[in-house]
């Protein structure tokens, strides 16, 4: 019996004459509705002609997330007074509850891709509604550009709906052609803004990490709201440890007033989500993810509780790390948590931050396809026929970076070839409904250590384990085994469903691993890549591979834990880390650490299969890895295996060896005595540039020959030489290259003579080498006779040092290539009296005052009243008298 009463009741039942004129006269539409008009459950029923209005069709309603579709199933069936599948069913991933003559079926966009993939022409559908496409995740966005793409080329007799309470209409309409943007008026309830920041200021959030102040502060503002407002509460937060936390932290719901506390998120029982779903008979406080923002209706709601955070996907290209972070709300997902409480009355929402802060949040939560990890959508677009996503009719394009990186990974596990065009393996992985990475871990790893082991390690990384579970991945599988817990279960139907794929390919099953030797040849399809890229390799372990048991998993050689082993490394080998200095150092170069206190610290080699970086670390914090050992590391990360010379200056001296490495980690070193003349040649000229010309000999006369060819090339340039350390770096095959080539190690620059080799760049070829001594002579002679030497250590300006008394008679300063020497006038003893480039203003002004000071205490030597016309000597009065 359908219930008429409350159909009659949903506003968006206005809207369905302009949205059935939008679809038959263009074919699409965007319909926008506010929270509780109906969109999502009476839209549907009336496009199947279920209403008893209209013709027969059949619609398919994609939602974002497992638990909205099983919901919006059910509470269509409700309204038809009919049991789900029926009229109505629903397919989510490992759950299928359809019947021979449903005509509206709730699948979740991830389903809907594989679909389109195995029947672009959608045979038998008749209308596709793209619910709450303003969340814009990426396979939603994705379907809807397929979807687009069939209606264009194969038919445009299908009917296309965006569906969304909050989003960029006219967007959506340019993107399916122009459509008619139909718009609902609703009935919701007028909700009140109650601005509740904290007292204190909390620190902002990073990675998975928010501050713990902030969780007891979202508390605190329920137990205000449970004592200021009547009705249930919703609590939104951003994850399932913030639940548990905020949970713990209202205490005993009896402290509450008998008040019910239900934790709701995707990975919750499903009698807690159908409980929610129900009208419930004490005063409830839900406490909940983002789940909750679209599709749902949560009877009994009369408060909200924002926390202000969401989760949302994002990529650290430099360390190789994809997963959730923690991130302000837009204002989009504050509009439709505040509407939560005004659909059956008029409500309040608690917004944990302060009014000031809300104009500067973003307006719409950032696309997936901006920020995320963009393999698996890379291999839609390949097996759909447009490998870089060109023709995809997309609101925003994929960054280049991104996909490149995804093109990397693809191409690297054989699923895509070089032109990035999908081979028969990318297409069977596209199907498993799996991420690439993990699909090629089930079909690779299969072989090695049979189904149902592969099945029970990917299900397990296909959905993040709950943090009880632990870091170890082999252990975590044991958990999930004997538990009896939502997840275990959601678990188990997904190991049922991998084992029913990898069924068909003749892989061995139930445990039992492929016979055959410890080294085997990897699948049929199995690719190389670079570093970092997720490269399967050459070769594949068998079944003497095991884990090494240093730490972690128990037995090594017990077949679950090499199974968790093997997977890990097949899925992420550029996260495959060797122990080192209280660390893995991982193949990508990026080092990994596990908590204080986890079995897994020290074993030397760990796959990680889930990591994330704590505020304030440079390194990785392994949230979940395996224990593994070289020959699985090999067998993981096989093209990245690389053998080769290497030769470079380290510790002060030229170091040759041979390396084994996979990736930044070293497998194997020896020393290699006849390393390549070029090789050595490098690693000398990075000596060089590392130490200096000063590893070369530098005789007193080559260091003078520099600094004067320094002083000539500043004064007088071109064609004398650049004698700097970069102009003789650049030009080191000109002056040094023959005796560098007979140089193989520090001791043998030691014995190069830097001067004669200096020599090679003095301008010979138009004879101004010749000159050198005329413009740039090494000593010069004085009035006294005595020739002295000229220091060029300062190219600016030369320096000559002599005996006061030497220069006596001398009216002008004497100069070298035009530019005069700075005189530094010595006494007696040799220290410096005076320094002048003027000897005639000397004569004239200074030297009265060094006569007063010197001659008393060098009395036998001449210190004439006049010395511009004194006779100039180096020697003392007795010596003049005789």
């Amino acid at each position: 019996m359908i219930r008429y009463d409350a159909l009659a009741a949903l506003p968006v039942r206005a809207a369905l004459p302009a949205l059935d004129d939008a679809l038959a006269g263009h074919g699409t539409a965007v319909l926008v509705a506010p929270p509780g008009t109906g969109k999502t459950t009476l839209v549907p029923l009336a496009l199947a002609g279920l209403l008893g209005e209209g013709p027969a069709r059949r619609v398919v309603v994609a939602e974002p997330r497992r638990i909205a579709a099983r919901a919006a199933a059910r509470r269509m069936a409700w309204l038809l007074g009919e049991e789900v599948g029926r009229s109505v069913g629903y397919t989510v991933r490992g759950e299928r509850v359809v019947g021979r003559h449903a005509r509206v079926e709730v699948v979740t966009t991830g389903v809907l891709l594989q679909r389109l993939q195995r029947d672009q022409e959608s045979a038998g559908v008749d209308v596709v509604v793209l619910d709450e496409c303003h969340e814009r995740h990426l396979d939603a966005d994705t379907a809807a550009a397929f979807l687009w793409d069939v209606r264009e080329t194969l038919r445009p007799e299908l009917r296309l709906v965006a569906a969304s309470a909050t989003t960029d209409a006219q967007g959506w309409a340019r993107l399916l052609g122009g459509a008619p943007v139909v718009e609902a008026r609703g009935a919701a309830y007028e909700v009140e803004v109650v601005w509740a920041p904290p007292a204190r200021p909390v620190r902002p959030p990073h990675g998975l990490w928010v501050d713990p102040a902030l969780t007891a502060h979202v508390a605190s503002v329920v137990r205000r709201a449970l004592a200021e407002r009547s009705g249930d509460v919703l609590c939104f937060l951003p994850g399932v440890g913030e639940i548990a936390r905020v949970a713990g932290q209202l205490g005993d719901p009896r402290d509450l007033g008998d008040v019910e506390v239900l934790q709701v998120h995707g990975r919750a029982p499903a009698a807690v989500q159908d409980a929610v779903l129900a009208p419930g008979e004490r005063r409830r406080v839900v406490l909940t993810t983002s789940v909750a923002e679209s599709s749902l209706t949560v009877p009994g709601v009369r408060v909200v509780v924002d926390s202000g955070l969401a989760r949302e996907p994002r990529v650290d290209h430099a360390r190789g790390l994809s997963a959730l972070t923690t991130v302000r709300a837009s204002q989009a997902a504050g509009r439709q948590r505040a509407g939560r409480a005004g659909r059956e009355a008029p409500g309040t929402v608690y917004r944990c931050w302060a009014e000031a802060e809300d104009a500067r949040l973003p307006r719409f939560p950032a696309p997936e396809i901006k920020v995320a990890d963009l393999t698996a959508f890379a291999l839609q677009a390949a097996c759909w026929g447009d490998p870089d996503a060109s023709g995809l009719a997309l609101l925003d394009p994929p960054p280049g970076g991104a996909m490149a990186a995804a093109r990397e990974v693809l191409t690297a596990i054989g699923a895509v070839d070089p032109a990035g065009r999908a081979t028969p393996r990318g297409l069977r992985l596209a199907r498993l409904g799996l991420h690439p990475r993990l699909g090629r871990a089930l079909l690779d790893a299969a072989p090695l250590v049979g189904v149902e082991r592969a099945a029970e390690v990917v299900a397990l990384l296909s959905e993040e384990a709950p943090r009880t579970y632990g870091d170890d991945l082999a252990a975590a599988v044991r958990t999930a085994t004997r538990g009896g817990d939502a997840y275990a279960g959601r678990w188990r139907a997904e190991v049922r469903r991998l084992r029913a794929v990898a069924a068909g390919s003749g892989l061995p099953a139930h445990g039992e691993a492929a016979a055959g030797p410890s080294v085997a040849s990897p699948p049929a399809g199995t690719g190389g890549g670079p570093a970092g890229s997720g490269a399967a390799g050459s070769g594949a372990a068998g079944s003497g591979a095991a884990g090494s048991g240093a730490a972690g998993s128990g037995a090594a050689g017990s077949g679950a834990d090499r199974a968790a082993g093997v997977v890990a490394a097949l899925a992420f080998p550029e996260r495959v880390g060797r122990w080192a200095g209280g660390s893995w150092l991982m193949v990508s170069g990026t080092r990994a650490e596990a908590a204080e206190g986890s079995a897994l610290r020290g074993c030397e080699w760990l796959a990680v299969a889930a990591a994330d970086r704590p505020v304030g670390k440079g390194h990785a914090r392994v949230r979940l890895g395996a224990v593994v050992d070289e020959d699985v590391a090999r067998l993981a990360g096989g093209a990245l295996l690389d053998g080769r010379d290497e030769v470079h200056w380290g510790d002060g001296d030229v170091v040759a060896r041979r390396v084994e490495r996979l990736g930044a980690v070293e497998l194997a070193v020896r020393p290699l005595p006849d390393a390549a003349p070029a090789l050595v040649r490098g690693a000398l000229l990075a000596g060089l540039r590392q130490e200096g010309f000063g590893l070369l000999r530098w005789s007193a006369e080559a260091g003078v020959l520099r600094q004067r060819l320094a002083f000539l090339r500043l004064h007088l340039g071109e064609p004398w030489p650049d004698v700097s350390d970069d102009a003789l770096h650049a030009r080191v095959d000109e002056w040094l290259e023959p005796e560098l080539g007979r140089a193989r190690r520090r001791a043998d620059l030691a014995r190069l003579d830097a001067g004669q080799a200096l020599a090679r760049l003095l301008p010979w070829a138009d004879g101004t080498a010749a000159h050198l001594d005329e413009l740039a002579p090494e000593r010069i002679a004085v009035p006294s006779g005595s020739r002295i030497r000229i220091d060029y250590g300062d190219p600016e300006q030369p320096v000559l040092a002599v005996k006061l008394q030497e220069m006596f008679g001398l009216h002008e300063s004497p100069a070298v290539a035009g530019v005069p020497l700075l005189v530094h006038l010595l006494s007696p003893a040799g220290r410096p009296a005076a320094v002048t480039a003027d000897l005639a203003s000397f004569w004239q002004d200074g030297y009265r005052g060094v006569r007063a000071e010197l001659r008393g205490r060098y009395p036998k030597h001449p210190w004439p009243e006049d010395p511009a016309t004194a006779e100039p000597t180096r020697h003392t009065n007795a010596r003049l008298r005789r």
